[in-house]
């Protein structure tokens, strides 16, 4: 009855008020009502589970699944290439001959016909090594040739390759890599899978964090993102940092401000620092005046300190017993501490790529956020009135549009558009709509102008945070599979798994070949921080950095959504 009424038509103001009113009214009851029958299903569900039943399955029809994924508001229609079928290496060639008993006297010879058949070999290579061994009686001592690289233990570096490549490219767990191993007619035992792979991952501990150093050099900006992981069974966070050239995880037992720097700054012990800019820090996150007076007083200044000193001072001191108040003042002092470097070993990073998360803020002198995050809000939206429904079309239509003004702005920045998408992005998100759960969330898309907006100041910065996203699942479907590493040492085998596969991918970079190459010392092989390094160089991913004056003092930038 309602789908065709649009109540702007109404010419008498007041009416048109109370019609509006009663709406947006009948929106919110249906929304407490959706709550509440979810409510009730849940209690339901428990009270039957405690009967020792079952509660209603939450698998809903294919066709009742609402998505939020923005692939389709945002694909651009490109012209399609032809494609182009690579021709395989042959590896060996076989002639097959027809016979002869079936062919006609006056049959003759017209040569060979090409057929070329794909096929793959798991089979073992058992090698005998025939050390040579020398004995010198003037020395008394007994010379044995080494193995060859690669070849330590009892197991050669194909297999070494082929289980590294297992568990993290395919994301198989060890127990299905044995059952193939065993397939293949290879003894080995589970116990031996897991030895071979922290032996390999020991291997690249330290080109993990060349990898590291080199992507952190390679760009101003950087995309990061963190996801659940399970260490010894318990919930830590695996941190994502990455650029198109390289992806890197960290697993830590939180995703907090502190863990964040501890990732920007590749593990180094933690250090404080108070100045200004800490007292700034101290402000804009409310730390009771009394406790900003303390520190200010007590701590040395311009003098860098460690963190056990710290704990202990804030163990000691009075009159601080608020949840956070340690917690901020922490992060201000370590926030102060990451931008006071001189000739740091990792560079200071000045703007970030991620989601509306608080632990991201205040951290750099920038932050970008994802206007794909932001825009699924729009997408969860379920509104019951049809004109609401056309509304909320309405503002998502307009929403992706300018979306792709800024990705053609990216292509030819100027100062002039870049006003005019400024103005566009205000007038989208200062309307009032009528539908009061829609205009509260372009309220809040209106306190991230500055986040989403970012890219016009830095054209070369992605839109979105996909490439953070798209590393994060790479170590969720991991864990589906596995679970969860049993081990500290385990946790950190992921992380180092995970990060050569990932950048290889990036790359191109057959991660098996680059694994052999790498434990068999071959030099051909360049080392992936070589390749970013090298790749950055030619890309020039910071050009809105390139050329401009020295860079002023660092200086703390309120946030809205700072909370942690």
């Amino acid at each position: 009855m309602l789908d065709g009424f649009d109540p702007t038509t109404i010419q008498d103001e007041s009416l048109r008020t109370t019609v509006q009113s009663l709406m947006t009214w009948a929106e919110g009851l249906a929304t407490k009502l959706d709550h509440a029958l979810a409510e009730i299903q849940r209690l339901r569900d428990e009270n039957n589970h405690l009967r020792g039943e079952q509660g209603q399955p939450t698998i809903l029809p294919k066709h009742a699944r609402k998505s939020i994924a923005s692939e389709r508001e945002r694909a651009v229609s490109r012209p399609r290439t032809p494609r182009i079928t690579a021709v395989p290496q042959v590896d060996r060639t076989e002639v097959v001959a027809v016979d002869h008993m079936h062919l006609p006297a006056d049959a003759q010879f017209k040569g060979y016909q090409r057929v070329i058949v794909r096929d793959l070999r798991l089979t073992t290579d058992t090698i005998c090594f025939r050390k040579e061994k020398w004995y010198s009686s003037t020395t008394r001592q007994t010379y044995l040739a080494p193995n060859p690289p690669g070849y330590e233990g009892q197991f050669g570096p194909q297999v070494k390759a082929l289980t590294f490549t297992l568990a993290f490219e395919s994301g198989m767990s060890e127990p299905k890599i044995h059952g193939l191993f065993r397939l293949a007619g290879l003894r080995i035992s589970r116990g031996q899978i897991s030895a071979m792979l922290h032996g390999v991952g020991t291997t690249f501990a330290a080109e993990r964090q060349a990898i590291l150093a080199a992507g952190l050099r390679s760009s101003p900006w950087q995309h990061i993102d963190a996801t659940h992981t399970r260490v010894a069974g318990a919930n830590q966070h695996c941190h994502i940092l990455t650029n198109p050239l390289y992806t890197v995880y960290t697993t830590l037992p939180q995703k907090a401000r502190l863990h964040v720097l501890d990732v920007l700054r590749g593990g180094a012990p933690r250090q404080f620092w108070l100045d200004h800019n800490t007292e700034r820090l101290m402000r804009l996150m409310d730390v009771p005046r009394h406790a900003q007076k303390l520190v200010i007083q007590t701590l040395p200044r311009h003098a860098l300190i460690d963190e056990v000193t710290l704990d202990a001072w804030l163990a000691s001191a009075p009159h601080m017993t608020a949840k956070y108040t340690k917690k901020w003042i922490k992060d201000a002092l370590a926030i102060a501490a990451y931008h006071a470097q001189r000739d740091p070993p990792l560079p200071v990073i000045p703007l970030l790529i991620g989601d509306d998360a608080p632990q991201w803020t205040m951290l750099t002198e920038e932050l970008a956020l994802c206007w794909v995050h932001d825009g699924r809000a729009y997408k969860r939206l379920e509104p019951r009135l049809a004109y609401h429904r056309h509304v909320r079309d309405q503002v998502l239509t307009a929403y992706w549009a300018l979306y792709h003004a800024l990705r053609a702005y990216q292509q030819q920045p100027t100062q002039a558009e870049a006003l005019r998408l400024r103005a566009a992005f205000d007038a989208l998100v200062n309307q009032q709509t009528g539908y009061a759960a829609l205009d509260a969330r372009l309220a809040i898309t209106a306190e991230k102008r500055r986040g989403l907006l970012m890219v016009l100041d830095h054209p070369e910065i992605p839109l979105h945070n996909n490439p953070a996203e798209l590393g994060a699942r790479r170590r969720v479907r991991k864990r589906d599979v596995s679970f969860g590493a049993r081990t500290v040492s385990g946790a950190t085998l992921w992380d180092i798994g995970h990060t050569l596969a990932a950048t290889a991918q990036q790359f191109d970079i057959n991660i098996h070949r680059y694994v052999v190459g790498r434990l068999c010392g071959d030099s051909q092989i360049t080392p992936l921080a070589t390749c970013i390094a090298e790749r950055a160089a030619a890309l020039a991913l910071g050009g809105s950095w390139d050329g401009r004056p020295e860079r002023p003092a660092w200086k703390p930038v309120a946030v809205s959504m700072w909370h942690a």
